[in-house]
């Protein structure tokens, strides 16, 4: 009889971690290529997620985005981070336009106790292209920026974390009566990750 060889992905909470915050990091660049907050040309293709993704080339933006994913994941990996939130907003008003939300639960066991999970890795992957493909998508029904707009990170966490001084205490930014989109969430069984975007309508979405 032939023999059969079955394997299981391990999935540890630093594994959980770097996998949750490199999302971020390629969820971020897909969303600022997307809704056109950097021109076309400052971003190149790379492959992941078996998707063609788009990453930024700009030396200020690249390094804002790595020193974000690289916080986030120590945030994660302590079983401290609630919600990590991409903000655009007019660069001449200020005022928000866009939240995409990326709500995190953590299984609190793995916190307390150290114990692994497991989960395929494909799964897991495929759960994020899903998500990827939704942003990319998101042009289709998310008002077009008639302005210049730059962008902002919050991070929700617990209250005893300490902050590094990079970061600031902020309000939420938030849309008055925003439009919400929830997309597909994603499970390392150690994090799982809810996504959102809520946008400000149209005037003549208000009208009608």
């Amino acid at each position: 009889m032939a023999s059969r060889t079955v394997s299981k992905d391990v999935i540890t909470l630093k594994g959980s971690a770097a996998i949750v915050a490199e999302f971020f990091g390629y969820a971020a660049n897909s969303i600022l290529y997307n809704r056109g907050i950097y021109p076309e040309e400052s971003f190149t293709k790379v492959k992941k997620y078996g998707l063609s993704m788009l990453l930024t080339q700009d030396d200020d933006v690249k390094s804002f985005i790595a020193s974000i994913t690289s916080q986030l994941s120590e945030w994660l990996e302590a079983g401290k981070l609630q919600r990590a939130v991409l903000v655009i907003m007019s660069k001449s008003s200020s005022e928000v336009l866009e939240r995409w939300n990326f709500n995190i639960e953590t299984d609190s066991e793995v916190i307390e106790k150290g114990v692994s999970r497991e989960k395929c890795d494909k799964e897991i992957m495929r759960e994020i292209q899903a998500i990827m493909r939704q942003i990319a998508s998101s042009i289709t029904y998310l008002p077009c920026f008639d302005e210049p707009c730059v962008f902002d990170v919050l991070a929700y966490t617990d209250k005893d974390v300490a902050v590094p001084f990079s970061w600031i205490e902020s309000d939420a930014k938030l849309i008055n009566n925003p439009q919400m989109v929830k997309l597909h969430s994603f499970d390392t069984k150690i994090h799982k990750v809810d996504t959102m975007v809520s946008y400000k309508a149209d005037e003549w979405d208000e009208e009608e």
